[in-house]
Formats: C-alpha cells, structure tokens, sequence
C-alpha cells in the first residue's frame, strides 16, 4: 500500500498571535510560514508524488502553492475530512484565555472523552481523518500501485490523532506526539501494519532548544515553573 506524507501547514497568523483559529476563514500563512513553504518543494525533491491531497482551509492551500507551482503535473484534491477539528464555540478565541477552561483538562488527559461546545468530539475527529486516509490509500494504490507516494496537508491535531492510530496508541495518549508547523510526517501503510518513518521532520533542530517564555522563567533566570507540560491545542507556533 502507499506511502503517505504528512504536512502540518506552515506557521499561520494564529499561530502567533497565539488564537485556536479551528475553521475561521482568512488565516494565511505569516511570514515565516511562507518561508517554511518555499522551503517544501526543495525537502521533498526527488521523491516521486503521485498526488496531493489538501484541507479545504486556507494555510494548507498557501503551504502546498509553492510545491504545486514547482511540480505542474501534480494534481490536488481538497479532502474535507483532514480539515481542522471544529472546536465551535472555541474557535477565534485566545489559548491563554482557553486554559482556564474546565475541559481543557480533558482535552489534555483524556481527549477522547472530549467534545468541544458547538463543535465536534475528538473521538469523532480521529475517525474522520482515518476514513479518509484509508480511502485514500486504496485509491491511490489502485491508480498508480502499491509503491506511490502522496502528499496531504492538514492541521496539528489531525496529523497526531492519525500518528496515533498508526501507532496503535488509544487517542488519549496522542496529547504525546507533536508537529511543528511545515513539518513532515511519513507513514507507509502495509497489509498487517502502518509504519511510522518520520515523525515531525522540520529539516533542522532549532525546535529542540529550551524554551525559557514556554518554561515560564523569569528575567533574572530564576526557578521556572513547567507549564509547557500540556499539549497546545491545534499545534502550537513552533520554533521562533
């Protein structure tokens, strides 16, 4: 069956601005996330695409412009199901604000019990995005065998949740796993098992730096209090 590699879209306007942006129209790529994506078509160069599959939102449109435009017989799809999870009445709102928020707790600890107001559960999310995946690979391995290779672009939490099921971790371990914004994810998929060959690749590992402002340390480097230990929701900026 296929291989599939996974996109997280590059760094957005809410990304730094520190907004879940979920499904709100009009969230572009900043610039650095602009950058992340004419950097693209360069890490994927020599890996033979057979397709492109997008979310139908607007920063994973821009993040694959640059790919299309150097690869012009690569078709794209728009695949509804790999959009950002609904997270309604939360959506447009600041994550500081967020935090204070009961379920934050569940989305953290035990996400697949979680359902956001006015949106959609988690648990519903993960099916949605494995549907698609599966499908996807079935159509691909049928046009072009079982040793293509497709590219898809999504969002933070639909690429864990399908990292996940890969893996075959329960969604509420999935809080576990990150992708940075423009980074590659590869799975192959087989008849017995998913593999997983790449984990959040951003090409460099300026990600890995401590974090004093995530960390919460203050100026004078006094004792910092750990308040990176919880998963950002819908991704998070990545590195600065």
């Amino acid at each position: 069956m296929p291989t599939l590699i996974l996109v997280r879209h590059g760094r957005s306007t809410a990304n730094t601005s520190g907004v879940l942006a979920g499904r709100t129209p009009g969230v572009a790529l900043d610039e650095r996330g602009a950058s992340q994506a004419a950097a693209l078509p360069g890490r994927l160069a020599g890996i033979p695409l057979v397709a492109a599959v997008s979310s139908p939102l607007q920063r994973c449109r821009e993040t694959l412009r640059p790919l299309l435009d150097a690869r012009p017989g690569l078709p794209l799809q728009t695949e509804d199901r790999i959009s950002e999870c609904d997270y309604g009445d939360w959506s447009g709102r600041k994550l500081a604000e967020l935090s204070d928020e009961p379920l934050m707790s569940v989305v953290q600890q035990h996400p697949s019990s979680a359902a956001f107001p006015g949106g959609e559960s988690m648990r519903a999310m993960q099916a949605r995005a494995v549907d698609a995946v599966r499908e996807w690979n079935a159509r691909v391995e049928e046009e072009h065998g079982d040793d293509a290779v497709y590219v898809m672009c999504s969002h933070g939490d639909i690429i864990k949740a399908l990292v996940a099921d890969a893996l075959g971790m329960h969604l509420d371990l999935f809080q576990r796993i990150h992708a940075d914004p423009c980074s590659v994810t590869a799975i192959r998929y087989t008849r017995l098992r998913p593999f997983l060959l790449r984990l959040g690749d951003t090409g460099d590992l300026g990600s890995l730096a401590p974090r004093e402002v995530a960390l919460g340390a203050d100026a004078d480097g006094g004792a910092a209090t750990d308040t990176a230990s919880d998963a950002a929701v819908g991704g998070g900026a990545g590195a600065p």
